[in-house]
């Protein structure tokens, strides 16, 4: 009988040190984001607007990893300080994309600023090239785990029944 594999130390843990590097670089966004009176779900809100206006609620709930219902009152939020604007009404379906206020522009050159300042913190001393292979390394992770794995009516991942399962 063979023993099962196990952890081992938590620090050796690629997991284990990638939910603590998370949780650090979450304190660290709430830090500059506070001052500016934004949540970390706002801001992704409002970074994703700048760079694809007209996302709908679902898609901004899968781009902020959130669930639609939480990605509407995050959207509610931000309409109601002028920082995004919707349709009163849907063109089709019920999609009510939204866009940037002149205002929400403003606001998201200072936080993304800010939030690039984290960033450069979280890298300080990895070479370009380092930061790259990072990326790319983190990006497979992510494909590893979510291969298979489609979001489910709520927002949230559910596994695909496997061929032969």
């Amino acid at each position: 009988m063979t023993q099962p594999e196990l952890v081992g130390p938590v620090e050796n843990a690629v997991g284990y040190v990638l939910k603590e590097a998370a949780v650090a670089l979450r304190a660290a966004l709430d830090a500059v984001l506070r001052p500016l009176d934004l949540t970390v779900s706002q801001y992704a809100c409002l970074e994703l607007l700048g760079q694809r206006p007209g996302l709908s609620n679902a898609d901004l709930a899968r781009g902020t990893f959130v669930t639609r219902q939480s990605m509407n009152v995050v959207l509610q939020g931000l309409q109601a300080r002028g920082l995004v604007t919707r349709p009163a009404t849907a063109a089709r379906g019920r999609e009510l994309p939204a866009v940037l206020t002149e205002e929400g522009r403003r606001q998201l050159l200072a936080t993304s600023a800010a939030v690039r300042s984290v960033e450069k913190r979280m890298c300080a001393g990895l070479s370009a090239d380092q930061q790259q292979v990072l990326l790319e390394t983190l990006a497979a992770c992510v494909r590893n785990l979510t291969a298979g794995v489609q979001p489910s009516s709520d927002g949230t991942a559910e596994a695909n029944a496997l061929p032969g399962s």
